[in-house]
């Protein structure tokens, strides 16, 4: 084949760059567009979900109704602009309904709003000192029952207007009042709830039914299709009912000087700043939760607690002097597409696709239009439908997963009294209550500690069931006592804590018997020895032998320097430490198999602990190791099939789903191969060797085509090392069984090198790509017109939270250079 002359194949590699550049270029400028394009859609999605239940939440804590337009524009503008987590959404949050009722009966909407600014100061301040954190230790039995309560509160009080008739100032007036109105129900407040409900609760329903219409209807936000229903058919019959009526904004009532007693009013700003908080922050937690399995380009950073705290203290600052409710932000999952206050918003963001905090910001400039630009259709909407979609929203509060879980974990007289508290007496009273039962129940169970105690062959064995406190040391000491003096004992702590007073007694105790002869045996939880070396070997995982400077040297051991001593000494360390946290899973892996989805393929170098760079464990990697982790070629004379056999039960038996080449920094393999006289050419050493030949041949052949990384010059051996990942792999898929295996889609080739120096691991993508039709020929790194083989692969650098090796799925077989390879960091 006729070679081309230096200056054209410089000329080709300048066109190539330049190719390379402009597609990166491009590459950027589409991704910047989709995402402003999901953010758009996902932003549409949230107003359309916001809308309603703004003005519902309004209705329900007595408010203006502007006021819960003001709080969802702020929550969405300047909480969304300020905040910590990129895609909560913030608003008027039926968390604080009863909270901003209360204050309003009591104390009137001019002085709520005060309030609510100097909750969003407090919020301020306390994110200023970075205690968002220390919020969130707050028992979720006390949270959940909390929400719970408020839920019950919500409904009870919207039931009423539903029926046609209005709310009471309390729950148990509305309890009290209940009976006597559903004997007199309005019909027509009665017939446009009933529809609210029906299709709120049966639109998701909507997506199972066959063909795309019910998908498509389903892509309508419930809350918006159900109050919307609800308005057109109560227009279109021309019944007679309460709607909604926005007042001009010129008449919008701006907050004024607080009136009313200091502690009242104090306790009133305390109430908005700590539950508007603790949903907040409870809530980006959750978004990390929903968002942690995002990869690429959609992936989102995880949530600055502190600055959300900041966030969230400034939109309640700006929402109460503009005269809105206070703002919170919630996701709390819902299975009816609605949730607590604005939890349906921050999960539908998430869920509609939105990948940065534009979608939020968005969200509250169209509440914000839609409140100066469509009075005349929101003053269309029936409060009977509002009162129904906030009802729903308080009854879905009460979740019976939650109670569940609490139930599970005994938390469920926490979340009872709490539940009550908030239910009989208010929300504040109610968390104090859930707070001190909580208290009691912990201080219960340190006390609850059952110590028993029995004798036979000789031996009295003295058992303590629970922590041991000093509250408990009456009962260690009599348990103690009967035991005889000089006899021998065992003593079992299945507790996970014992304090000073309780660890003195004991101690004393079997200084005693041991004096008078006997025989004392203390023992753990795992029937661990308490109070005396467990092995000869105690430091910590990773660390080398030469590094051990805690090993303990029994009588008649080996000394710890020697290799003996050193071998048995790591042996006991697994036993001690690592052996009774696998012990479960290996007899699980010993009884089914091993299923590996991953073939590692890497080096022997001592150096390269594969469990410790890829943080795998028993059953997770099929592992073969060799000198230079080479690929024979199919087909040569080779005297150890070794390698062949691994690959074809890895692949036919095995059927794992990925094969990764691993190189190294510093590699003798490498650096033997370009050492003349090195090794033997007719060792085994040698003849092994010369499976890497072709590595060399490419770096000396093809010097443009090298891989590299980023930001650093190789030198000749790191050059050749990173080369021959590459050049193995072609090795690799030139296998009849990987050939067949990537060319189905069930099988993924990935490349990695790991500098030995740094402790840092580099992972190559593999996807082809092509240019046009051009193409590199053999053994050139020049452009041909074929079109068929695969251009450079792209180098993509892998985020701290993405999955390894992070390498692109391998299309088919790949015989042909890869020029301008880079590395990048994991």
């Amino acid at each position: 084949m006729p070679t081309r002359t230096p200056a054209r194949c410089a000329r080709g590699d300048d066109d190539t760059v330049g190719t390379s550049r402009r597609d990166a270029h491009d590459e950027k400028r589409i991704r910047r567009r989709n995402r402003r394009v999901a953010d758009f859609s996902a932003s549409i999605t949230v107003f359309l979900i916001a809308l309603p239940l703004s003005l519902g939440i309004a209705l329900t804590a007595g408010a203006p109704l502007q006021a819960g337009l003001v709080a969802a524009a702020i929550g969405g503008i300047v909480g969304g602009r300020l905040g910590g987590a990129p895609l909560q959404i913030g608003g008027p949050a039926a968390g604080l309904t009863v909270v901003t009722a209360d204050l309003i009966n009591v104390y009137g909407w001019r002085t709520t709003c005060a309030l609510t600014v100097g909750a969003g100061v407090v919020q301020l301040v306390l994110g200023r000192l970075k205690v968002a954190r220390s919020v969130l230790v707050v028992s979720p039995a006390i949270v959940h029952g909390m929400l719970a309560g408020i839920g019950v509160t919500i409904a009870l009080a919207q039931l009423h207007i539903v029926l046609g008739g209005s709310p009471e100032s309390s729950a148990v007036a509305n309890i009290a009042a209940l009976p006597s109105q559903l004997a007199d129900p309005h019909p027509v407040a009665l017939a446009l709830s009933f529809v609210t409900v029906a299709v709120l609760l049966g639109w998701p329903w909507l997506r199972r039914l066959p063909g795309n219409t019910g998908r498509r209807l389903a892509r309508i936000p419930g809350p918006l299709a159900a109050v919307g229903l609800a308005t057109v058919l109560a227009t279109a019959t021309g019944v007679t009912a309460t709607r909604v009526d926005l007042p001009s904004w010129r008449s919008h009532a701006l907050p004024g000087l607080p009136e009313g007693p200091l502690l009242g009013l104090l306790a009133g700003l305390l109430t908005i700043a700590m539950v508007s908080g603790v949903q907040t922050l409870l809530s980006a937690v959750a978004m990390d939760k929903l968002t942690a399995t995002r990869t690429g380009e959609n992936q989102v950073p995880r949530a600055d607690l502190d600055r959300e705290l900041r966030g969230l203290g400034a939109s309640n600052v700006v929402s109460g002097a503009l005269g809105g409710l206070p703002v919170a932000g919630v996701a709390v999952r819902s299975s009816a597409n609605v949730a607590a206050g604005v939890a349906v918003r921050s999960s539908a963001n998430v869920a509609a696709g939105a990948v940065s905090r534009n979608s939020s910001i968005l969200h509250g400039v169209w509440v914000l239009l839609a409140a100066c630009l469509a009075v005349a259709v929101l003053e269309r909407i029936p409060l009977a439908a509002l009162a129904a979609l906030v009802m729903v929203v308080g009854v879905q509060m009460v979740k019976v997963s939650h109670i569940r879980t609490v139930a599970r974990h005994r938390e469920a007289l926490v979340y009872a009294g709490t539940f009550a508290g908030v239910v009989l007496l208010g929300v504040l009273e109610g968390a104090g209550i859930g707070i001190g039962v909580a208290v009691t129940v912990s201080l219960n169970r340190l006390t609850r500690t059952r110590i028993t105690h029995e004798s036979g062959d000789g031996v009295h064995l003295v058992r303590a069931h629970g922590q041991l406190t000093f509250l408990a040391v009456p009962r260690l000491s009599r348990a103690l006592a009967l035991v005889p003096e000089g006899s021998n004992a065992k003593v079992g702590l299945d507790g996970s804590f014992m304090d000073h007073a309780a660890f003195e007694t004991l101690q004393e105790w079997r200084a005693s018997q041991e004096a008078r002869g006997g025989r004392v045996e203390v023992r753990g939880r795992e029937g661990r020895r308490i109070a005396e070396p467990a092995s000869s070997h105690t430091c910590s995982p990773w660390t080398p032998w030469r590094n051990h400077q805690c090993v303990r040297q029994h009588p008649g051991e080996h000394p710890a320097h020697t290799r003996q001593g050193q071998l048995l000494g790591g042996l006991r360390n697994f036993q001690r430490t690592t052996a009774p946290l696998v012990r479960e899973e290996l007899a699980r892996l010993a009884a089914e198999g091993q299923r590996p989805s991953q073939l590692f393929l890497t080096c022997a170098d001592s150096r390269l602990v594969t469990s410790m760079i890829t943080s795998s464990g028993p059953g997770d990697l099929f592992t073969v190791r060799n000198i230079g982790n080479l690929v024979p070629l199919p087909g040569e004379r080779t005297l150890d099939d070794s390698v062949a056999a691994a690959i074809e039960y890895a692949v036919e038996v095995l059927e794992v789903e990925s094969i990764t080449v691993c190189g190294h920094s510093g590699c003798g393999a490498m650096q033997a191969l370009t050492t003349a006289g090195s090794t033997a050419a007719d060792s085994a050493l040698g003849r092994w060797l010369r499976h890497g030949a072709a590595s060399v041949r490419r770096v000396t052949e093809q010097p443009g085509s090298a891989p590299r990384i980023p930001g650093r010059q190789s030198d000749a051996l790191e050059t050749l090392c990173l080369t021959n990942v590459v050049q193995q792999l072609e090795h690799l898929v030139a296998h009849p069984c990987v050939a067949q295996r990537v060319a189905e889609g069930r099988l993924e080739l990935h490349g990695m090198y790991f500098h030995v120096g740094e402790a840092q691991t580099y992972v190559m993508d593999l996807r082809p790509r092509h240019s046009g039709g051009k193409e590199c020929a053999p053994g050139t790194g020049t452009a041909t017109v074929s079109g068929s083989v695969p251009e450079s692969p792209a180098f993509l650098p892998v985020g701290p939270h993405a999955q390894l090796p992070g390498g692109g799925r391998l299309a088919g077989p790949v015989h042909e250079p890869y020029p301008h390879t880079t590395l990048r960091k994991v």
